[in-house]
């Protein structure tokens, strides 16, 4: 396993046909099946910057921007953007285009964190990530902001007292209304 490795190494690119098959009762493109890929390139991309399997530890925010179409390309771009010790954040663009128009419209974005195993199901050290400019550098403090803000959410939740007074009033804010029995 090399000890460093750059985000270049990283980069993957996939671009598949949308089928009929690949659609929901509304006609566009199913937002499972684009999640389908997502997962998929983000694998191949953890798992060629590493050199070793991965598994998907968490999923951030996936924003579906636009609709796809039956009949368009879609291509989806993945780069390791942040490494851990055993962890990785891949950065994943999905655009469409209309074969016919040539149109591109972004559709996702989200960024998958990826954990590199061993034979055995036991976490394995990554390579260092080294940044080649200032647009991957500003994606490592990207990524160090959305896994903070993580972890102030997740101790904020787990502190919160749910049954407390305060908490209880401060429902009628968000338009909700307890009606215990």
């Amino acid at each position: 396993m090399n000890t460093s490795n750059t985000v270049a190494a990283s980069k993957i690119t996939l671009s598949e046909l949308m089928l009929p098959s690949h659609s929901n009762f509304s006609g566009k493109i199913h937002g499972g099946y684009l999640l389908s890929l997502m997962d998929q390139i983000a694998f191949a991309c953890a798992s060629k910057y590493c050199g070793s399997y991965c598994v998907t530890a968490s999923v951030d925010t996936v924003n579906f921007l636009n609709p796809v179409e039956i009949g368009e390309l879609v291509t989806l771009k993945a780069c390791v953007n942040y490494v851990g010790n055993s962890s990785m954040v891949v950065g994943i663009r999905v655009t469409s285009q209309n074969i016919q128009t040539g149109k591109v419209k972004h559709t996702n974005s989200s960024y998958f964190t990826m954990v590199a195993k061993n034979e055995k199901g036991e976490n394995v050290k990554v390579p260092k990530l080294i940044l080649s400019n200032l647009e991957e550098v500003r994606r490592f403090y990207e990524s160090i902001n959305r896994i903070s803000a993580k972890k102030e959410y997740l101790e904020e939740e787990i502190t919160l007292d749910f049954e407390s007074k305060e908490a209880l009033k401060n429902l009628e804010k968000y338009n909700v209304f307890l009606k215990l029995k």
